[in-house]
């Protein structure tokens, strides 16, 4: 079990992603190869299978994260390479058995936003054999500072958005 809540990308920028991108250009979908299959996707968090009708779009999910916010992210904004689904999915499973994409020995960076939008600092994780405690300690790190509202886990050798975490609430 996770202390944190891997996030997709949500439903309504699925919906606009699998017609126009953050780049302004037109989603076009194709059947998976050999050569995509374990990918991750961003839609349900899960590796793209051989056979799945997938796409290669752009993502901005700072941006969409400020638009919903009112954040000002300026120059932290950016937009980058995302799979998903090219049809909607079942979306990620309820209760997830680890992180997503967990490979140990992968590099990731998670980068850490205010509630600007602006990078709070960040670290590099190589995933280690216990994956789930190491994204819960990484996580637990950003967390400790009291003005990070959003990580971004990122694949280092593509700069990709693998998954969101927001700040838990404390209720």
């Amino acid at each position: 079990m996770t202390r944190y809540t891997a996030l997709p990308i949500d439903a309504t920028a699925l919906k606009e992603l699998r017609t126009t991108d953050d780049a302004g250009r037109p989603c076009v979908p194709y059947t998976a190869t050999g050569d995509d299959a374990g990918s991750p996707l961003r839609c349900c968090l899960k590796p793209v299978e051989e056979g799945e009708r997938i796409a290669l779009v752009s993502y901005a999910p700072l941006r969409r994260w400020a638009a919903a916010t009112g954040a000002r992210p300026g120059a932290y904004d950016e937009q980058g390479p995302v799979f998903l689904h090219a049809e909607p999915c079942d979306g990620p499973a309820a209760d997830p058995d680890g992180y997503p994409f967990d490979r140990p020995g992968a590099l990731r960076t998670l980068r850490r936003y205010d509630a600007r939008g602006h990078i709070a600092g960040g670290r590099l994780l190589e995933i280690p054999e216990d994956a789930t405690a190491g994204f819960d300690a990484a996580l637990d790190e950003a967390f400790a500072d009291p003005d990070v509202v959003l990580v971004h886990v990122r694949a280092v050798e593509y700069g990709c958005l693998h998954f969101a975490v927001g700040r838990p609430s404390t209720r």
